[in-house]
């Protein structure tokens, strides 16, 4: 039988570029008509912060954020979690690049209400798994210095709710850290949206006990250190 070596290279060389690229995207499962209680919906803006959302998307394939909690919920300011340690001290096991403009990265998306971004430490290249949501507009004097790259596009009353969960000073001396665990059961990527735009359905466990404890203590302060962990995150 008589080989076309010339074919068959180029079909190889085909397949390695298709391979490395990752030029095709795995199918991802309808998302459903409405959401439960118990879950929102986060949009991710790859334009905005390509790296980030292709981290935030492999976490997320690997199952890395199911069964962690949002460990951090402060009043008028944001609900961060993913920290496998549960602690503010934890993360995957890679680092990835700060995209924000404070690190010469061009980042359009500002910090208002819903949108999702990354925690990290000082240094500009710590970002891992940890991720914040915002709860307010005011939230945007963190542009340039954090790197926005998604938002709650449906659910957002949800996130809300964790401010109902009765919560106890934290590590960063606020009222952030949560008696009741405020844990993700399961984040899974589903179709895109309309505009091509990946997604994650996040399904929360019950979190609320007798309807939640409202506190008492509104003790928050929005602050630049906030947003950092006090370790690489």
């Amino acid at each position: 039988m008589k080989i076309n070596l010339k074919a068959t290279l180029a079909c190889i060389t085909s397949a390695a570029l298709l391979t490395a690229c990752g030029a095709k995207k795995p199918a991802r499962p309808a998302a459903p008509e409405s959401l439960s209680d118990l879950q929102f919906m986060i949009t991710l803006y790859p334009d905005y912060a390509p790296i980030t959302c292709e981290n935030f998307e492999k976490l997320v394939d690997e199952k890395f954020y199911d069964g962690l909690t949002f460990h951090r919920v402060v009043d008028d300011f944001m609900a961060q979690g993913g920290d496998p340690l549960g602690t503010g001290m934890g993360g995957s096991e890679q680092t990835i690049k700060g995209e924000f403009s404070a690190n010469g990265v061009k980042n359009e998306l500002s910090h208002t209400r819903g949108v999702i971004s990354m925690a990290r430490s000082m240094d500009m290249n710590s970002a891992s798994s940890q991720f914040f949501i915002c709860y307010d507009d005011s939230c945007t004097f963190l542009d340039g210095q954090y790197a926005a790259f998604g938002k709650v596009t449906e659910g957002m009353e949800v996130v809300d709710k964790f401010l109902e969960v009765e919560r106890v000073v934290g590590g960063d001396n606020a009222i952030s850290s949560p008696v009741t665990p405020i844990v993700m059961d399961t984040v899974v990527m589903v179709e895109d949206d309309k505009d091509g735009n990946p997604r994650a359905l996040v399904t929360m466990r019950e979190f609320l006990t007798d309807g939640g404890s409202e506190n008492t203590d509104t003790e928050s302060g929005a602050d630049d250190s906030k947003a950092d962990d006090s370790k690489a995150e």
